[in-house]
């Protein structure tokens, strides 16, 4: 494999440095990657791109993902061309092709080209490895015809290889097992670059930069996993730094972010008017329309929905605009994916949580400076009293809390599966699952909806309980659960699994090693306890741990915390952390026994 020099942001796109030679042609980079393909598996695969990877956890990550393939990117003329450099590299000339989603978004963003001029096809002629195993080499063709304006981009990117990588497809497509392999890769120096939904293959891909001192010749390596795994991908889509249309431009940048109130309001806005109940996903419908099943000025209305345009939450659809009666193109909207998550009938809503940002809280974070100058809630400043209390005090406010914290339920999905819960459903006798301040029941309610041999125990405020009992009694395992009404100090005894789920981080170290010493008097000598919580990162990167940080110190008087720091209050309580998984919406689930 030839690597080339770093290029100067100066020199034409393609043209050699000084000393450096111009990279082969698209047949001998072919013929490199199938070459490589046919020597490699993927245990000696791994520790040549992360160097330290070794020993048992070489071991426990080989089983779990194989290498697939190695990709490309070339350049063919037209269709003949590539045949003929496939059958000079001895691969299928009749390998199906499909478009290219992921590759062709990044060469269109890295060129500033528009995707219609960029047709790229995905081909994966089939290459055996050393044991005869079935791989492929995975190659992007994007045709680029004698003397067209498409050739500099081809030179810039045969000198520079951005898109040459090694892939491991994983054996399962088990969302757990997804996000650790994440958190192994980025233990050992991998980086997010990018990634994508592809549906024409029905598959999620996730692309990583690997370590510099890998011995691999290939820096960039895609995890590719069949299904729809978005969860998994928005959260290591956020760490990956997107270049912004307003770059460079400092005063533009503030502008965006300063009109961020502006973003918050608008979608709550769209909630509370019914818009997303009323707009289809498939079908675009006129303003006015709209403006009729929901009682709005259809001036206004559209006016709010271009903005929403910008944010994906609605989609424009211009080519079917609709004639009006005075003969003007009226507007016409439908919804996407990310809108449909504020729908009040959505099984994933989220449409709570933007009401109650949107409101109290967004009334809060007015005074952030109060918190910062005194030490104190900011929501207490305002509303004269803790927000628990002032919840309590209003019922439509605290079953909209309630309903609020449900709406991140999606971080629950994989927690069924994980190995002390699925432990317990496997157990000869009955086992019991404790959901502390459980809230309305969502996270239980999962937990024994996937294991019918499990009991639960909800312990919560009076009117959460009641909330809770509903909400169980619905999902059909209401039979096998118990209510308790009390707080911390009343920690029900002699349960197996006991579940803190966003509760530590509304509260300072001091109320979190009481509340854990509550949970270890109750816990018998075999019992685990698995705490759900976003993770501030190690390395300052960007996440959302850090906004909630802000989040929990303005309205609550809490706050996120690193992983050590949770094992010190934990070993504070008699408890020992064990592990810490991945979870989507970047939490993870901290997994907790007594101490020997």
């Amino acid at each position: 494999m030839t690597t080339t020099l770093p290029a100067e942001a100066t020199r034409p796109a393609g043209s050699p440095l000084r000393g450096e030679t111009m990279p082969p042609d698209d047949t001998a980079r072919l013929r490199a990657a199938v070459s490589f393909v046919r020597e490699h598996d993927t245990a000696t695969l791994l520790p040549l791109l992360l160097p330290g990877l070794s020993g048992p956890e070489l071991e426990s990550l080989a089983p779990h993902c194989r290498f697939a393939h190695a990709g490309l990117l070339l350049f063919p003329t037209d269709p003949q061309d590539l045949r003929r450099r496939l059958a000079a590299c001895g691969l299928a000339v009749d390998t199906p092709s499909r478009p290219s989603v992921v590759v062709r978004e990044r060469l269109a963003r890295r060129h500033r080209r528009d995707l219609a001029e960029l047709d790229v096809r995905i081909l994966r002629p089939r290459v055996q490895g050393p044991a005869g195993e079935r791989r492929a080499v995975e190659v992007f063709a994007l045709t680029v015809p004698a003397h067209s304006d498409l050739e500099a981009i081809a030179a810039h990117e045969r000198a520079r290889g951005h898109e040459a990588h090694l892939a491991l497809e994983l054996e399962h497509p088990d969302p757990l097992v997804l996000r650790g392999l994440c958190a192994v890769l980025a233990r050992h120096g991998a980086r997010p670059d990018g990634g994508g939904y592809n549906p024409h293959e029905d598959g999620t891909v996730l692309y990583f930069t690997t370590p510099a001192a890998g011995a691999s010749g290939y820096r960039r390596l895609e995890l590719y996993t069949p299904g729809d795994h978005r969860d998994a991908l928005e959260d290591h889509l956020r760490a990956y730094p997107r270049e912004r249309p307003d770059a460079g431009r400092p005063a533009e940048t503030l502008l965006r972010l300063l009109t961020g109130a502006w973003t918050t309001q608008a979608l709550a806005a769209f909630a509370r008017l019914g818009l997303p109940d009323a707009m289809d996903p498939h079908t675009a419908t006129g303003t006015r329309e709209l403006a009729r099943r929901t009682g709005t000025r259809p001036e206004n209305l559209a006016t709010l929905l271009r903005y929403l345009t910008m944010l994906d939450v609605v989609a424009a659809n211009t080519a079917q605009a609709v004639e009006t009666e005075d003969a003007a193109a009226e507007e016409s909207f439908r919804l996407t994916p990310l809108g449909a998550l504020l729908r009040a009938d959505s099984p994933d809503t989220m449409r709570p949580l933007a009401l109650m940002y949107a409101g109290p809280f967004y009334r809060s974070f007015a005074a952030l400076d109060h918190t910062v100058r005194t030490g104190q809630p900011a929501f207490d400043h305002l509303f004269g009293e803790n927000h628990f209390d002032h919840f309590a005090r209003d019922p439509e406010l605290a079953d909209l809390f309630d309903r609020s914290m449900a709406a991140s339920s999606r971080m629950f999905r994989p927690l069924p599966a994980h190995p002390v819960i699925a432990g317990a459903a496997r157990a000869s006798t009955p086992r019991t699952v404790v959901d502390v301040a459980g809230g309305n029941g969502e996270l239980l309610g999962r937990i024994l909806t996937a294991h019918p041999g499990l009991r639960g125990t909800l312990l919560e405020r009076p009117h959460a309980v009641e909330a809770a009992r509903r909400s169980l009694d619905a999902a059909g395992c209401g039979d096998r659960c118990d209510y308790r009404s009390g707080d911390f100090a009343d920690v029900p005894h002699g349960g197996d699994v006991y579940v803190l789920s966003r509760i530590l981080h509304d509260w300072d170290d001091d109320r979190c090693r009481e509340i854990l010493r509550h949970c270890a008097r109750a816990m018998p000598a075999h019992a685990d306890l698995l705490i759900i919580e976003r993770l501030l990162p190690a390395d300052g990167s960007p996440s959302l741990a850090t906004a909630w940080d802000l989040h929990m110190m303005c309205n609550v008087g809490g706050r996120e915390r690193r992983a050590e720091h949770y094992a010190r209050l934990l070993a504070d309580a008699g408890l020992e952390l064990l592990d810490h998984t991945p979870l989507p919406l970047e939490a993870y689930v901290l997994h907790a026994r007594r101490a020997r």
